[in-house]
């Protein structure tokens, strides 16, 4: 299991915009190269539910709510993986946990706000 680190999270102004860092920092190139990556968010009283993933080879999906308005990227040689979050609306607000597709190892995670 690898050892995964959000950050970024904060407090937006509704249609702002924040992104979202995932670091790897325990991670060789080789071992987080290959993964296959997404971010996961948990709003209060909701199941985890997937946001977006990356493959090792950097094809991306969204859930449908997030379409147009989120981007998820990777840098291998930085070994990490970020969520850029554009138009943010109220219900965008949770905890966003990156990891592994399919990873049961949960971090801290990251908080998001969004004021109407």
């Amino acid at each position: 299991q690898v050892q995964l680190v959000e950050s970024g999270g904060g407090l937006v102004q509704s249609g702002g915009s924040l992104r979202l860092s995932c670091a790897a920092p325990r991670a060789i190139f080789s071992v987080f190269a290959p993964l296959d990556m997404a971010w996961y968010r948990q709003a209060p009283g909701k199941q985890r539910e997937l946001v977006a993933s990356i493959t090792s080879s950097g094809t991306t999906d969204y859930v449908d709510s997030v379409k147009g308005r989120f981007t998820i990227s990777r840098d291998n040689s930085r070994k990490k993986v970020f969520l850029q979050m554009n138009s943010m609306k109220p219900e965008d607000a949770a905890v966003y946990y990156c990891n592994t597709m399919g990873g049961t190892s949960w971090g801290q995670g990251t908080q998001v706000t969004v004021s109407s």
